[in-house]
Order: structure tokens, then C-alpha cells, then sequence
């Protein structure tokens, strides 16, 4: 992939970058360090700085010429409450026990850093670049709370861009597709309210452990039997708690889990087919649920447009040999989204390599992606806003 030469020349130095944010992981909502070192660079930098948006958010103006196009590029800053493990020595090693750069959010900062130092050097564009670096996306919704704290009133853009590593992908190759990219994520907790009794007499109760199990066979029916083949869901059942001896059948059970979809329509339909399910099967066994079902991320879905527009200036970079248009949706989820769902856009995956996946104690951000990233947000501004 043809670098863009001057970035190619700072490349070290984002690598430092990068080893010191690793070294120094915030959870969300609480990244104040890695916010003063990028309001710091961007000011440097001679960017317009503005701090406080979603408590710990920054955005980054920078204005050329005359034109009134504009657009936003956007980084996620927080880390996971996860130990550090990885093999062999890390100089750059989390300070911060329990939490990690786990995401590669510390590389995702640094590359749209990188970004921004190019832009402000060279100003070969024509319009104002808004760089977005959002607090929490790790599950509480920070990309959402910008959003609803006015973000693109105060900072208009006509277009919105996301970028994320992905192991298992080389190096300097990108995938995008139109469409659904990452999926929507909500979250529900059932409680199964019986009648205990002693666990070698179970007829004198209402054992709620097998009304739980019987809820974690129906719910996979809304999958195989109620949506269509075509449309993408995943039911998983991930917490199972009640009891506390080896011979009492409890009270009560309380499920946990998670849906996983794509299609908005779907996603709606969820909580009253999950509601009905847990009546019935309560009910067929003289036990009472509830449902509490707990809304989180929308889908990702790109801009089919713009996602044209993500492969065309990867590729002109990498290569189409190295530009996957049609990648599979992946079932995790991405507060990008909320963005999305405000402006057109595209949200791209970038290749980290052969490394430990995302989420993993022994993952680690790969420093030979990060000239590549910021070269390509470079060329997407300089595609998006050519100079007259």
C-alpha cells in the first residue's frame, strides 16, 4: 500500500503515540488523560479545539479555504476492564492493573491523530474536517450521548466516517461493504418465579431451573422458526443463576442474555416475541416470568454510497486486490451507529494482521497499521473536499 510519504516519515512517532496510550488505559466516560494528550496534539497542531462534549469528547475543527462542504472522522478512546496478559516483553504494558487497550481504540486515536497532523501541514482540501474522538464506546453509549448532546449542530458535517482494526485481516488491506456491517446489540434479564421444595421431593414444588432450561430451547425457535432464514439473529442465553444447595430446588431462577440482528424490524419485534415465549412456557409449568428487556446499540449499516466511496479511496491506496467489498457482517455491535443513523457514512475495517483477537488479554494493536490508517482518512478528506 503506497503510504502517503509524509505520514510515512512520522510513522515513529505515532508510534510512540500509541505505546503511550496503551500504557495509560481509562474505562469510559473516564478517558481525562488520553483526552489531554489529544487536545494537547491538536492544538499543537494549530487545530481548533473544543473539549467537554459527552464529558471526556473532543472535536477537532479545521477549516480550509472558502467551501462550506464538510466532514467527520471519528476515533473511540476507552479501554476495557480487562488484565493485561501478552507474551513476552511489552515496554508499553497497561500501568493501569485490570485495565487494557483491548480494542485497539489507543491505535484508532492515534491514527486519526496522525490524520490530523497530515491535514494540518498540508491543508490540500477545501472545507472544514471535524475529528471526532468519542469517549465510551465500550457498551455505554458514547457515540449516542454526542449525538444527543447536539454534536453535529455545533459541528456540521455532510458526511461521517469510522474506522476499525480487525486481526486476522493483513496489514494494509481494508474490507467495507453497503449495508449492515456490524450488528444491533440488546440485552434482556428473565426472572422465573416458582415454588421451591426439597430436591429429593420436587413434586411439592414448582422447580424453576426446568422452566428456565425449557426457556433457553424456546427462545432458539424465534431464530429457526419465526424470522426468516434470510434475516441474521442470534438468541444467546449467557447467565443461568438460582440455588445455593445441592438439595433445595430454589424459588426462583433469573436468565441473562443477549440478541444479536440486523434488520431494525427484527429487532423491534424482539421484546413481545421474547415476552410471549416466557408467558407461555411459565404458564405450562404453573410459573410466573418477567421480562426486562434492555435496548442498546442499533446496527451499523453504511451508506451504500459512501461505502462505494470508502472502497474507492482504499483502493487506490492498497490496491483492489487488497479491498474486500463484500465482507460478512459481523455480529458484534459498534456505537458508530448512532452516528450513522444521524449521517450518511461508511464504516470501514482495517487489517491488524495475524494477532490475538480484539477483547483478548493478549491482544495488542499492530504499530505497522497506523501509517496506513491515517493515510487513508488523509486521502478521504482530500477526496471528499478537493480543493477548487
Amino acid at each position: 500500500m503506497p503510504i502517503v510519504n509524509r505520514i510515512a516519515e512520522f510513522a515513529d512517532e505515532m508510534t510512540e503515540w500509541r505505546h503511550d496510550l496503551h500504557a495509560h488505559p481509562e474505562l469510559g466516560f473516564k478517558e481525562h488523560r488520553t483526552s489531554d494528550v489529544v487536545a494537547a496534539k491538536l492544538a499543537e497542531w494549530g487545530i481548533e479545539v473544543h473539549r467537554g462534549i459527552a464529558g471526556t469528547g473532543i472535536v477537532g475543527v479545521l477549516k480550509c479555504g472558502t467551501g462550506s462542504a464538510s466532514i467527520g472522522l471519528r476515533a473511540d478512546m476507552d479501554a476495557l476492564p480487562i488484565l493485561e496478559r501478552g507474551e513476552g516483553p511489552r515496554e508499553h504494558r497497561s500501568t493501569n492493573d485490570g485495565v487494557m487497550h483491548a480494542c485497539g481504540h489507543d491505535g484508532h486515536t492515534t491514527m486519526l491523530l496522525g490524520a490530523a497532523k497530515y491535514l494540518a501541514e498540508t491543508r490540500n482540501f477545501d472545507g472544514t474536517v471535524n475529528f471526532i474522538f468519542q469517549p465510551a464506546e465500550e457498551g455505554l453509549g458514547g457515540g449516542d450521548k454526542m449525538v444527543q448532546e447536539g454534536m453535529f449542530d455545533r459541528f456540521p458535517c455532510d458526511t461521517v466516517w469510522g474506522m476499525h482494526n480487525i486481526p486476522g485481516i493483513p496489514v494494509g488491506s481494508f474490507a467495507v461493504s453497503p449495508g449492515p456491517m456490524m450488528a444491533a446489540r440488546d440485552n434482556f434479564i428473565i426472572k422465573v418465579q416458582g415454588r421451591g421444595s426439597h430436591g429429593a421431593m420436587p413434586h411439592q414444588g414448582i422447580d424453576p431451573v426446568v422452566v428456565g432450561a425449557h426457556l433457553v430451547m424456546a427462545l432458539q425457535t424465534i431464530t429457526s422458526r419465526n424470522i426468516e432464514p434470510q434475516d441474521a439473529l442470534v438468541i444467546s442465553v449467557t447467565q443461568f443463576e438460582g440455588g445455593n444447595a445441592f438439595n433445595v430446588v430454589p424459588d426462583s431462577v433469573e436468565l441473562r442474555g443477549t440478541c444479536r440482528v440486523f434488520d431494525p424490524k427484527v429487532q423491534a419485534s424482539l421484546p413481545e416475541r421474547i415476552e410471549r415465549i416466557v408467558n407461555g412456557v411459565c404458564a405450562t409449568f404453573g410459573a410466573t416470568g418477567t421480562l426486562e428487556y434492555l435496548k442498546g446499540y442499533p446496527a451499523t449499516i453504511n451508506d451504500p454510497a459512501q461505502a462505494a466511496v470508502a472502497a474507492e479511496v482504499a483502493e487506490a491506496l492498497a490496491g483492489k486486490e487488497r479491498v474486500d467489498r463484500n465482507p460478512k457482517p459481523m455480529m458484534g455491535a459498534e456505537d458508530f451507529s448512532y452516528m450513522l443513523n444521524q449521517r450518511p457514512g461508511a464504516y470501514i475495517w482495517a487489517g491488524n494482521g495475524d494477532t490475538a483477537g480484539v477483547h483478548h488479554p493478549d491482544y495488542d494493536f499492530n504499530d505497522d497499521l497506523l501509517p496506513h490508517g491515517a493515510s487513508f482518512w488523509a486521502r478521504l478528506v482530500e477526496d471528499r473536499l478537493p480543493r477548487r
